[in-house]
């Protein structure tokens, strides 16, 4: 049966459910992770495929994949058990700037603001745990919103990262993707 090449998906998940073709870059996550490395910066040319290879390991990793295997079965991170463990084992923070544009200085930040406040949205046991929290954390917690300020943006991913880490007992891996489309943007 051929294979539907799908040009432009970023979607690892939805290349792999709808059989599309995909060439196995998984390795890459075994080669990453052994390097131990605190920081990794990709340059890669456009349309490389760096925001699919971003994806792959936010849903490799990720908690909230935990228990998908069957995304990786039959590719490369697949072959070897230690790797199979760590499947879907840690906390996750995936950010995108790609749509974060705009005329003014103003827009720009609300945008980003945007992007940073909707990840405390997409790991809600952060509501759950909220009674556990110390005051500090609750405090600043409230303060994550669209409109925050310049302050509690700048530290929005600390307190995420902190406070998931207190959570899973891991250190969180936190993918950013297009972190300089809003300097572009600004530029030209």
């Amino acid at each position: 049966m051929a294979r539907t090449v799908a040009i432009g998906k970023q979607d690892f998940e939805g290349i792999i459910s709808n059989h599309c073709f995909y060439v196995d870059k998984t390795k890459f996550i075994k080669e990453w992770w052994e390097n131990g490395d605190d920081v990794t910066l990709i340059t890669r040319p456009r349309r490389f495929g760096k925001t699919l290879n971003m994806d792959t390991v936010n849903k490799f990793f990720s908690v909230e994949y935990a228990g998908r295997g069957d995304l990786f079965s039959g590719l490369s991170i697949w072959e070897e058990e230690k790797y199979r463990a760590l499947q879907g084992t840690y906390p996750v923070i995936s950010l995108s700037f790609a749509n974060v544009n705009g005329e003014t200085y103003e827009s720009i930040r609300k945008k980003i603001n945007w992007v940073l406040y909707e990840q405390f949205g997409a790991h809600h046991l952060l509501s759950m745990a909220y009674e556990q929290m110390d005051a500090g954390d609750r405090a600043l917690l409230c303060k994550i919103s669209v409109d925050m300020d310049e302050t509690a943006a700048s530290m929005s991913l600390n307190l995420l990262s902190r406070l998931l880490m207190k959570h899973y007992g891991k250190k969180v891996i936190i993918l950013l993707d297009e972190y300089d489309t809003p300097m572009q943007e600004a530029y030209v």
